[in-house]
């Protein structure tokens, strides 16, 4: 039996449809079955109610093998920090899953022991949680992962209108970023290998360490038009957020992630050749985003 966390959620659902195309019993935790496709829910057992919640892992890692955990993002306008999320969330379900013997696979940033002078948001979030998920001896692969390129999603109307895209990350900087579809294809190999056991990360980098820079030329040759980046300045990138409603939590939280991210703390945990994904940024720009800026 493999339980997967949020399966309506952009990684969650493609795990899921990974899965369920390998035959094996599935069982999802869901706040609203609803949202799921109904051809998703004539395959799964449905355990409804939030993974956070200490009655709702326990029922749904009764008898289970293997858990895919992901912590869904905080409330936007009402986050706090984003430490304090990140373990209170998870605390249950690494207990549990550790008294059931259930190997855990999660989600979560690269940057383990990055020596970084510095807090670092949401990334610090998520390694604390590391720490949390390694100290209860659970069996796990933490999926280490850097900047998403769906990230760059969110910029579609002004690479379509304006020819821009935007973000605090330093133009000229190398930003290291990972494809969600081969995150999920790395999560779903592990969930159905019945044979590894022990603790260990899983590093997960695209084949391309490009810059912002480079990033919009690639785009440009793309969509066969040009498209800059710009580059916010990271007091004006927080001032935005809060602005559009964002907690003055959350939009801390971001700011350190993204001054971590100028200061190189996806660069210091190791890789190896290993750790390179099928999918680099040209081809997700093709695949992705040049459809999605021309819908």
């Amino acid at each position: 039996m493999i339980v997967i966390t949020t399966p309506t959620g952009d990684i969650g659902r493609q795990v899921l449809d990974r899965v369920l195309s390998s035959g094996e019993p599935v069982r999802v935790i869901a706040r609203d079955s609803s949202r799921l496709p109904e051809h998703v829910r004539a395959q799964v057992e449905v355990v409804e109610g939030s993974h956070a919640d200490a009655d709702t892992i326990a029922k749904a890692l009764r008898s289970a093998d293997s858990l895919f955990w992901l912590v869904p993002p905080a409330a936007f306008r009402d986050a706090g920090p984003a430490g304090s999320y990140y373990l209170d969330f998870t605390r249950a379900a690494a207990r549990e899953a550790a008294s059931r013997g259930v190997r855990m696979v999660h989600v979560t940033s690269l940057g383990h022991k990055h020596g970084y002078d510095g807090v670092a948001g949401l990334l610090s979030a998520a390694l604390g949680m590391d720490e949390l998920i390694e100290s209860t001896g659970v069996q796990y692969r933490a999926l280490a992962l850097p900047f998403f390129m769906e990230n760059v999603l969110h910029q579609t109307q002004p690479i379509s209108d304006q020819g821009v895209f935007s973000m605090a990350n330093i133009a000229d900087r190398p930003l290291l970023t990972v494809a969600t579809q081969d995150v999920a294809a790395v999560a779903a190999g592990l969930l159905l290998d019945t044979t590894w056991n022990g603790q260990a990360r899983v590093p997960l980098v695209s084949p391309d360490g490009l810059t912002p820079d480079a990033m919009a030329e690639i785009i440009s040759e793309t969509l066969g038009r040009t498209v800059r980046y710009q580059q916010v300045p990271l007091a004006e990138f927080q001032a935005q957020m809060v602005q559009r409603g964002a907690s003055p939590s959350l939009a801390q939280d971001m700011a350190d992630m993204i001054n971590a991210q100028n200061n190189g703390i996806y660069d210091a945990e190791p890789r190896d050749p290993a750790s390179a994904t099928a999918t680099d940024f040209r081809r997700w720009c093709q695949n992705v985003l040049k459809p999605a800026v021309q819908s």
